[in-house]
């Protein structure tokens, strides 16, 4: 007998129910049937945060870059800079906001509806971005709608990582909650690598002057293209049996099983993992920002690399964070969350003295093999939070709980690292900046410590 998803195939029906015959419905295949299910669910987490991060990281590099001498003239470039930086910290300001925000809703009526609106919040504010007059053209309107978009970046992605996180940890095979939950994790460094490939491939075809008056425009305009991609996707998914399970028991029981406030449940009774949750997270912001932001910033403005280069020296180091990312994943599904993030958080604490010699050095061969490095680190601390974030919540609570530990853990780690470093280069030299990264990593490795296994623990 031949399966009938063989008879589906070759009919072009795969995933359609077979027409009647006699009177006898012919069922499809449930094998096949998940299979399209979660490979669709895996790329719809994925493909969410690739394009929010690409949003949020060409402001970033925009920051390095642009930003200062576009909506802060008539200052030294370090006041510029310092500027810029701040403007850069107000979205890990917002990202909380946005998680209790899409949490409480996420939480309340699914993870589908949220997150769609999380994406157009981060694709519209990112656009608007792209067409914001300078400040030579109406004064302090130009930074002030600036930093209105800015926080409206960070409203949107502090509701996206959580759902799509959910999106993929509820709905994994069992066994492989670590592998799914990477899906979201590689959405950065992708989206990280098409926001430098943009501006490397401006800066190779503009110069200075055309990019700075109107080029570096391009990058925040092409995100309305990859949103309506994004949303196409996420308007096709189905909700999460976790959740479906949750909504059908709180039917069935008297006065609802879901709490109306999900915050207020959160606070009152998983205060402890929210704070260790959010600790765990702060050497995987700090890592990156201080490797990207700063390093480009202090890179091009004092070692005098040429931007084109130092932004493809970032190319190639992030493709490490790619790489660590399924490899930390994979380790976390089969020896657990917690030794995995123990060691990488560990080295990452070790790495904080590499800055100062590599970075210093004004070598494009040191820094790239120190960018690689701390990337590599990044990835491999970050890959099994899409599983432990998750994993330390109820479902009643779990978007609200995973998305505000993680973004508060923007908060901690991110938001104003490219300002504190920047300060530390000029008030104590580099070596300051590394010691920066290791105080971070050793608060993440405490906490993880402090926790306890979450591999084995079923999302009910």
């Amino acid at each position: 007998m031949r399966c009938l998803c063989v008879e589906n195939r070759e009919s072009g029906n795969v995933g359609q129910a077979v027409p009647a015959v006699s009177g006898v419905a012919r069922p499809t295949c449930p094998l096949l049937m998940t299979t399209i299910s979660t490979t669709r669910i895996a790329f719809a987490s994925f493909i969410g945060t690739a394009i929010e991060f690409y949003d949020f990281y060409i402001y970033g590099l925009a920051v390095a870059m642009v930003i200062g001498p576009v909506f802060f003239p008539g200052s030294d470039p370090a006041a510029q800079a310092l500027n810029a930086f701040l403007t850069f910290g107000i979205a890990f300001i917002a990202r909380p906001f946005g998680a209790l925000v899409f949490g409480h809703f996420g939480d309340r009526i699914g993870r589908k509806t949220t997150l769609v609106v999380s994406l157009l919040v981060m694709g519209i504010s990112t656009t608007l971005i792209g067409v914001l007059p300078s400040y030579e053209m109406v004064g302090w309107i130009a930074p002030a709608l600036l930093c209105l978009l800015r926080f409206g970046q960070g409203i949107g992605l502090g509701g996206e990582w959580g759902g799509a996180a959910l999106l993929a940890a509820e709905s994994a095979p069992e066994g492989k909650r670590g592998w799914f939950g990477m899906f979201p994790q590689l959405g950065p460094p992708v989206g990280f690598l098409l926001a430098t490939s943009s501006f490397l491939l401006l800066s190779n075809l503009l110069d200075d002057a055309q990019f700075h008056a109107w080029g570096w425009r391009i990058p925040f305009l092409a995100s309305a293209v990859l949103v309506i991609i994004g949303l196409y996707v996420r308007l096709k998914l189905a909700e999460t049996p976790v959740f479906l399970k949750t909504m059908q028991a709180a039917s069935e029981t008297a006065g609802g099983a879901r709490p109306t406030l999900p915050l207020a449940a959160l606070f009152a009774r998983h205060i402890k993992p929210l704070v260790l949750g959010a600790l765990s997270m702060v050497v995987c912001y700090a890592l990156f920002y201080i490797s990207t932001v700063f390093s480009l910033s202090y890179g091009v403005a004092t070692l005098h690399i040429p931007r084109p280069q130092f932004l493809g020296m970032l190319c190639i180091a992030v493709i490490f964070m790619a790489a660590a990312t399924p490899l930390a994943a994979m380790a976390g599904d089969r020896y657990g969350r917690r030794p995995v993030l123990l060691i990488a958080g560990s080295a990452a604490l070790l790495s904080g003295f590499l800055l100062a010699p590599m970075l210093g050095s004004g070598s494009p061969l040191q820094i790239t093999i120190f960018l690689s490095i701390e990337l590599f680190l990044m990835g491999a601390t970050f890959a099994p939070m899409g599983a432990l974030l998750p994993e330390l919540f109820p479902t009643s609570v779990r978007y609200t709980g995973a998305g505000t530990a993680y973004n508060l853990g923007g908060i901690l780690g991110a938001s104003l690292a490219p300002y504190i470093a920047q300060q530390l280069v000029l008030h104590g030299g580099l070596a300051w900046v590394g010691g920066y990264i290791s105080v971070a990593a050793a608060i993440s490795v405490l906490a993880v410590f402090l926790m306890r296994e979450t591999r084995d623990k079923e999302l009910a």
